[in-house]
């Protein structure tokens, strides 16, 4: 990146006049103050009435607080980005940017809050105690293996959704991206061998998630190697995948593999190694940021054939956590749910990988720079954006709380919820 660039981006950070405010995000103010009677009701003594309907019915406290479109985007800053163990300070910007996309893709409201501990039962209990504030918990950059420990027991402890999304985020969109190449090649789900680089909190949920959808043999890799079943320096997350094998390096790993998925540094993937995939329309995920695993043209260069998503918005099928989380928060929030399931990620997948059947307008591919976008190895992924994402991924995840019963809305009208989801994308896209 350039020092221009660096420039431009932390003069985006403060202030651009003197009634702005350094950061990108504040406080908006929903009902008038304006008056008199509209302060008395905003506070005291009108603000009492809501008080006493939630005293004698907790639920209320959707109807009458932002409860039900508020998440607590939670960090410790101890696996932010590619940056690392910066500080729970140091990630704040990051965390003020999530509830910025919360914001922009769903319209739903979010707080950071970074907390200065590391410690596991310190992080479960302060963040117990404060969920009920909130219709939702977004656990960001928290490292593993103490990210699946803290998830595990929020979920069991809190009655709202509890959503580690640097596990789960990845896990939707590559999910969505596989699914639609089985379709396309009508390769069968438990054929298939797929790769995991890196064995962190992604690259596990990543597995996990593809295992639900049906796939058996699953290699996974991390700085020492492949994961296999001779080794005695795994916790019992990587223990999971440990299996007989003998493969020991990623080069012995990728021969007849049909996925390699890259959660771990740049050029890591010799292109010599992706000649030797299965023999037709072989998959690489390199989500790796900046520098991916491998730069898709060397790899298109191995393979002409080759499947290629990034992390990156400059090359087509851009792995991006923002077709997940804002969408299915909004699914959640909506149905007043009490946890997200594997259903409802599933159900997120399989929305994403719907959508990218369907034309692409002018409007999405001018924002691209592209003229090709339409169903096929290019696009196996929708553009984050197109807005039908919202419509899509948040009334499959309302279904599937709904169909799993942990949605407290009853007599939900899912028709009617998609109708409402679509003025809210055009609201959001200027079009309202």
């Amino acid at each position: 990146m350039s020092d221009q660039f660096k420039q431009d981006s932390l003069d985006y950070h403060k202030a651009r006049n003197e009634f702005d405010t350094n950061g990108k995000i504040g406080t908006l103010i929903t009902k008038p103050c304006d008056t008199e009677k509209e302060l008395s009701m905003a506070y005291s003594p009108g603000v009492a009435y809501p008080c006493k309907e939630i005293e004698e019915n907790i639920e209320s406290a959707y109807d009458y607080t932002n409860k039900g479109n508020l998440v607590a985007v939670v960090s410790d800053g101890t696996a932010v980005l590619g940056l690392g163990d910066i500080g729970h300070l140091a990630s704040k910007p990051v965390m003020e940017g999530k509830a910025v996309l919360f914001k922009t893709f769903a319209n739903v409201d979010a707080i950071d809050i970074e907390l200065n501990t590391k410690d596991t039962e310190e992080i479960i209990e302060t963040v117990a105690r404060i969920a009920d504030s909130f219709g939702g918990v977004n656990l960001e950059d928290i490292s593993a293996p103490r990210c699946f420990e803290i998830e595990k027991r929020l979920k069991e402890i809190c009655d709202v959704p509890v959503f580690h999304d640097d596990q789960h985020g990845t896990a939707v969109i590559t999910t969505a991206g596989l699914i639609n190449v089985l379709e396309m090649t009508g390769k069968p789900v438990k054929d298939l061998k797929v790769v995991v680089i890196g064995a962190g909190a992604s690259g596990i949920a990543c597995a996990n998630m593809y295992k639900a959808l049906g796939v058996e043999n699953i290699t996974m890799l991390d700085s020492k190697g492949v994961i296999h079943s001779g080794r005695d320096d795994l916790n019992k997350y990587k223990q999971a995948f440990a299996f007989d094998t003998p493969d020991r390096t990623l080069e012995d790993a990728m021969k007849g593999a049909d996925m390699v998925l890259g959660l771990s540094g740049p050029n890591l993937i010799n292109p010599e190694w992706v000649k030797t995939m299965c023999d037709d329309s072989p998959i690489i995920f390199a989500c790796a940021n900046p520098v991916p695993e491998i730069m898709p043209p060397l790899a298109k260069e191995a393979r002409p054939d080759v499947i290629v998503g990034t992390g990156r918005s400059d090359f087509p099928n851009q792995v991006n956590n923002v077709l997940g989380f804002p969408q299915i928060f909004r699914g959640a929030l909506d149905v007043r749910a009490t946890k997200i399931t594997e259903n409802m990620k599933m159900a997120a997948s399989k929305a994403l990988a719907a959508l990218a059947k369907e034309p692409v307008s002018e409007h999405i591919m001018k924002a691209h720079g592209r003229d090709d976008m339409e169903f096929g190895p290019n696009y196996i992924i929708p553009s984050p954006f197109d807005r039908r994402v919202l419509v899509y991924v948040a009334s499959a995840v309302a279904q599937a709380a709904i169909e799993d019963g942990v949605a407290r809305v009853k007599d939900f009208d899912i028709e009617a919820y998609k109708e409402k989801l679509q003025r809210l994308a055009d609201h959001l896209d200027g079009k309202l």
